[in-house]
């Protein structure tokens, strides 16, 4: 079995992007709670708030909100048909995850979004300040 060889660039951007990250986390802490609109606007320039900002922003990320989960055998997943219900491990009003990447950061609530009463949209409620395991 080899070992891979440690590439010093990748472990510098992995190093800025937690930077980033934390400085993100940080401003969001310090921000009055408001409810977002479609479009996530900023009062201040994130560029003047993180100075890494410039390595971080054109990056697209998965963000994904985990409404709830559950472990059904193979068997019932064959048997469902248009208009089956499934239950999850979370009720009506609990929040919900919001993951990034595979990793949550947050969790929130479910709200109707004021601009367009047809969506929906999640309003941050807390940041979760787990890192990542290196």
């Amino acid at each position: 079995m080899t070992t891979p060889l440690p590439n010093p660039l990748l472990d510098e951007h992995q190093d800025e992007l937690d930077k980033a990250i934390d400085e993100l986390r940080g401003a969001l802490h310090d921000a009055p709670a408001q409810p977002m609109a479609p479009e996530v606007t900023f009062t201040t320039s994130l560029a003047d708030a993180m100075p890494n900002a410039g390595v971080v922003m054109n990056i697209l990320v998965d963000v994904q909100i985990v409404l709830g989960s559950t472990e059904v055998p193979v068997s019932d997943l064959l048997t469902l048909q248009k208009g089956a219900t499934i239950a999850l491990n979370r009720r009506i009003g609990e929040p919900v995850d919001m993951v990034v990447n595979g990793r949550k950061i947050a969790r929130g609530e479910i709200t109707v979004m004021e601009s367009d009463p047809s969506r929906f949209g999640i309003r941050v409620t807390e940041i979760v300040n787990a890192k990542p395991a290196k």
